[in-house]
């Protein structure tokens, strides 16, 4: 797979403002008609609570809550995108679907809330994916990740702020993980433009490396053998040349 395989598209802006968009479409229906979507949301280990694992992405507490998981988001969802289209889907879909489960299975009894699971998906998956295909761009990708969005980890630890679902974001940053490694991406490869970026390439085959010896300097190639002989028939003819000189006759002045 070589570079131009990154095409930029629509679905790079349309998804994430799409995606977004529906997030506050709810959050104004909750807050317009003063709907109670809390409980909706996941509740471990309960039945009722396992209706959350798909709908809890889609609700939020306060406005607060909302801008904060939308800017990552559009962010994360538009390189996702952008750089691995093929998995952009699965990964949405499965992504909720299991750091969900593990959130239902994992966490406190309480209604757990809000799209940062996705969100710790979105960034395990980039981050791993980009390391393992020791791609540069995509390594380049996942270093961008871990420079805006590293800081995330400390959210995976129960100690750090009880008043967050650290059960989701550790459900997610593990999903994300499993994922990159469940979903296969071609061999990355610059394009070539060099017969030397060939993986056969035998440098003492090539007309230009056969000009420098063993030390790097530069050489003049031995002459061909046929042209030497050539040469050679050439000066040491024994053939017999008979030259006949023939007068111009307009040359020649009558006395």
């Amino acid at each position: 797979m070589v570079e131009n395989h990154f095409k930029f598209t629509n679905s790079v802006i349309v998804l994430p403002f799409f995606s977004v968009l529906v997030l506050w479409i709810v959050y104004w229906l909750q807050i317009r008609y003063d709907f109670d979507f809390y409980e909706n949301g996941i509740y471990p280990r309960t039945f009722s609570g396992l209706q959350g694992v798909m709908f809890s992405p889609f609700i939020h507490a306060d406005i607060s809550h909302l801008y904060n998981n939308s800017i990552p988001l559009l962010v994360l969802l538009a390189a996702l995108q952008f750089f691995y289209p093929r998995q952009t889907v699965p990964v949405i879909i499965y992504g909720i679907l299991f750091s969900g489960l593990i959130t239902w299975i994992i966490a406190r009894p309480n209604y757990h809330i809000g799209a940062s699971g996705l969100i710790y998906v979105l960034v395990s998956f980039i981050f791993f994916k980009g390391i393992q295909t020791q791609y540069y761009r995509l390594v380049a990708l996942s270093l961008s990740v871990v420079l805006l969005y590293g800081g995330m980890i400390w959210y995976v630890f129960p100690e750090v702020n009880t008043s967050i679902s650290w059960e989701g974001h550790l459900a997610g940053l593990i999903t994300g993980f499993l994922m990159s490694l469940k979903y296969k991406t071609p061999e990355y490869q610059k394009p070539i433009l060099y017969d030397w970026q060939h993986p056969d390439f035998n440098p003492e085959e090539d007309a230009f490396m056969k000009r420098f010896d063993e030390n790097g300097n530069f050489v003049n190639l031995p002459e061909p053998e046929e042209i030497i002989l050539e040469r050679e028939s050439f000066f040491t003819s024994n053939t017999n040349v008979v030259y006949d000189f023939v007068a111009d006759a307009s040359s020649v002045k009558k006395k």
